[in-house]
């Protein structure tokens, strides 16, 4: 039988194992790879680490992760500090992770690779996207703390090398907790005013850490949205931030950014001088030319007097062979015409003996068919008193008239008796 004194509860038994483990384990470091990470919207982390052979459930709250950089993933070794429980209400045994590093790199250089491989698949560093550096700029905005060396280097570049230019500062902090909103109310300033032509983001050299400012993906997302041309300069030559990444130019140092963003007055100077002796050169040549080219028109220009009487000389010629021109065609017309005329008398002549004959033709074939012709053989043709031509004897009677006509005249006689053939 059971000791009823020595029976536990389970929320009893699980409070003396919590309370245990709690009390005997102490803090610990622990390395391993993460597994199985959630990342509710509470903001708090949970995930498995393990090992080869083994694995313990780890809850990384969120108000512990406030120092960390990178962005844990499956998979990653890490190192995390942090304390033994169990949760009551699954009875798991688990670490409360109070903080948490990369295992063999830094946590911030985990945190600067992770945010530079991402801004560089989004397209933030590519060439295309770089605004060109205007090569003669009026104003120069600089960003940076009045209170350093930087500022100073900067403008005294600027004064010797260039002294045409307007310097604007637009003084923030450049480290510390936070720096990186105060980098971005100072550029958005400068770029909201629209009065300079070229901005330089400028600190000198530190740590990781004091760079930190300049490696915040906010930070590369407003320097990616400014329109004025931002060069950049942080930190000494071995020294690469974002922003140097995502700036249209970078300088490996402050004074460097001053030389990248003006000509040199004395170079200028010089090409101008070169210039100026070129140009006297061009001219003088473009002179000489000009002189040789006039001499050759006056050489080609004629006397107006010697051009009337040559042209007076042209318009004889031009009537003379007008005249000619006129003759000759006159000349031609006429022998065409005389020509035409008789081949029109020939044609004539022709035609008229030709409709004679015809007309001869014609004649007697109509003598040979004329009744008069017939008639004048002894041939007559008798008509009654109606003007009927008579062809039987049957067609008149006794005692009527009938009139005859020979081949000269006509007879008119009675008829006395008919007869049948």
């Amino acid at each position: 039988m059971f000791n009823i004194d020595e029976i536990y509860s389970v929320t009893h038994f699980v409070r003396l194992c919590k309370n245990s483990i709690e009390k005997h384990i102490p803090q610990s470091f622990i390395q391993g790879e993460i597994s199985n990470l959630s990342k509710p919207s509470s903001g708090h982390w949970y995930f498995s680490l393990k090992d080869e052979n083994s694995q313990i459930r780890c809850a990384f709250f969120r108000l512990n992760q406030r120092k960390i950089q990178f962005t844990p993933e499956n998979g990653m070794s890490v190192i995390i500090r942090g304390v033994t429980t169990l949760y009551p209400q699954r009875g798991d045994f688990q670490l409360i992770v109070q903080q948490m590093e990369p295992a063999g790199v830094g946590n911030l250089q985990l945190a600067f690779d992770q945010l530079k491989n991402k801004l560089r698949m989004e397209g933030l560093f590519d060439s295309e996207n770089k605004k060109e550096i205007p090569e003669y700029p009026e104003k120069i905005g600089v960003i940076s703390s009045s209170t350093g060396s930087v500022i100073r280097d900067i403008i005294e570049v600027l004064k010797s090398r260039y002294p045409l230019s307007e310097i604007l500062l637009y003084d923030t902090i450049v480290q510390g907790e936070n720096a990186h909103h105060k980098i971005i109310k100072a550029l958005k300033a400068a770029d909201d005013q629209k009065i300079c032509d070229v901005l330089i983001l400028a600190r000198g050299g530190g740590s990781l850490e004091d760079l930190w400012a300049f490696n915040e993906e906010e930070l590369a997302r407003a320097i990616f949205d400014c329109s004025t041309p931002i060069i950049s300069s942080i930190g000494h030559e071995t020294d690469t931030t974002i922003a140097d990444f995502v700036a249209d130019l970078r300088a490996p140092t402050p004074s460097a950014a001053a030389v990248s963003a003006t000509p040199d007055v004395d170079a200028i100077l010089y090409n101008a001088a070169k210039l100026k002796k070129y140009l006297l050169e061009s001219i003088k040549q473009s002179v000489e030319s000009n002189k040789y080219s006039l001499a050759l028109l006056r050489q080609r220009i004629i006397d107006p007097s010697q051009q009337l009487l040559l042209n007076a000389q042209k318009l004889d010629d031009l009537e003379l062979r007008l005249i000619r021109t006129n003759k000759r065609i006159i000349d031609e017309n006429k022998r065409k015409l005389k020509l035409l005329i008789s081949q029109l008398q020939n044609y004539s002549e022709n035609f008229i003996k030709l409709q004679k004959n015809q007309l001869s033709n014609r004649a007697s074939v109509l003598s040979l068919l004329s009744p008069l012709n017939t008639l004048s053989r002894g041939y007559t043709i008798t008509q009654n008193k109606k003007g009927e031509i008579v062809t039987s004897h049957n067609q008149v009677n006794s005692e009527e008239l009938i009139i005859t006509q020979f081949h000269d005249g006509k007879v008119t006689s009675k008829v006395v008796n008919k007869e049948d053939n």
